[in-house]
């Protein structure tokens, strides 16, 4: 993506994806299942990491589903969430200044 333009339909989600991580606890949430490499993991293993209620905490990962971040799945009263490799390579390739060739370095 660094070596064209973002089109506008992909402007669009992008914003949406950096706006979900525009929040510390979005932002911590996101790197505490991504951090489980490609594995789940359940809500009630992330409750503990935060002082936000439990309902607050949900909201946060609606957000973070709503944004196409990360999948979740209801098993009995709990939902094990994981993330979505394909939306974090996106934001990833965006922001990967590296792949820039030397005419495309911003003066």
């Amino acid at each position: 993506m660094v070596t064209e333009p973002v089109s506008e339909s992909d402007a669009g989600v992008l914003a949406q994806s950096f706006k979900a991580l525009s929040d510390p606890v979005r932002l911590r949430l996101l790197s505490l299942i991504a951090a489980r490499a490609g594995q789940e993991v359940c809500v009630c293993d992330l409750l503990d990491a935060f002082t936000q209620t439990a309902p607050t905490i949900s909201h946060h990962l609606k957000v973070l589903r709503d944004a196409g971040l990360i999948t979740g799945e209801r098993r009995a009263s709990w939902v094990y969430y994981r993330v979505v490799p394909a939306a974090l390579s996106a934001l990833s390739q965006l922001l990967d200044a590296s792949a820039m060739t030397p005419r495309q370095t911003p003066a």
